[in-house]
């Protein structure tokens, strides 16, 4: 018997147009709790677009972005974003944990300290992406490979309802590729993956 997935994101007509370029035109896309969804192109093609659009960090010029949680319409869905590139300034001065933490900041109030529990999270989160030995390590003085691996862990750290994967390969060194993939398998029956 065949479970009748339920719609989580729906773009209608979605265009998205900036510099007198259009990236996005007329995009129609339906995705499904559980889906595993790849996205794939030329570069300049508009995949990252596509993305932020889905994440709400660009707003199209026209069409419609609808999420939905139990067959209602919400505004947002829990969701788990790893960049393309490092999205992160290198000098600001943050620790490892700290950026994974941030993961969390969606859940609780920026003025309450982190509790013991979170904290215990963040410890496993920064074990599975192999940087447990540079938790209190600045940020800039990470290889691109364990920034991307930091990132990961913040993207992950909340259980998200959607985790969106933008080139999850770039800077990873191939010792932890395929202990990525393993992370992503894991994950694909407890989120729908959005993956460029």
């Amino acid at each position: 018997m065949h479970l009748r997935q339920s719609k989580l994101i729906e773009l209608q007509d979605v265009t998205v147009a900036y510099d007198n370029r259009t990236a996005l035109s007329h995009i129609d896309l339906s995705i499904d709790e559980g889906d595993f969804v790849a996205v794939t192109g030329p570069n300049g093609g508009g995949k990252t677009t596509l993305l932020k659009v889905i994440l709400r960090l660009i707003e199209p010029t026209s069409g419609t972005v609808a999420f939905r949680s139990r067959g209602e319409v919400v505004k947002r869905l829990k969701m788990g974003y790893l960049p393309q590139k490092n999205v992160i300034d290198s000098r600001f001065p943050i620790t490892v944990e700290d950026v994974v933490l941030s993961g969390l900041l969606g859940e609780r109030s920026l003025m309450r300290r982190f509790t013991r529990e979170e904290t215990s999270r963040a410890e496993a989160m920064l074990e599975l992406v192999g940087m447990d030995d540079r938790r209190k390590s600045p940020i800039g003085a990470l290889s691109g490979g364990q920034l991307q691996r930091t990132l990961l862990g913040r993207a992950l750290i909340a259980n998200p309802e959607v985790l969106v994967l933008d080139e999850p390969l770039s800077y990873i060194d191939k010792h932890f590729e395929a202990k990525l993939y393993d992370i992503i398998a894991a994950y694909a029956p407890l989120s729908t993956l959005i993956l460029v």
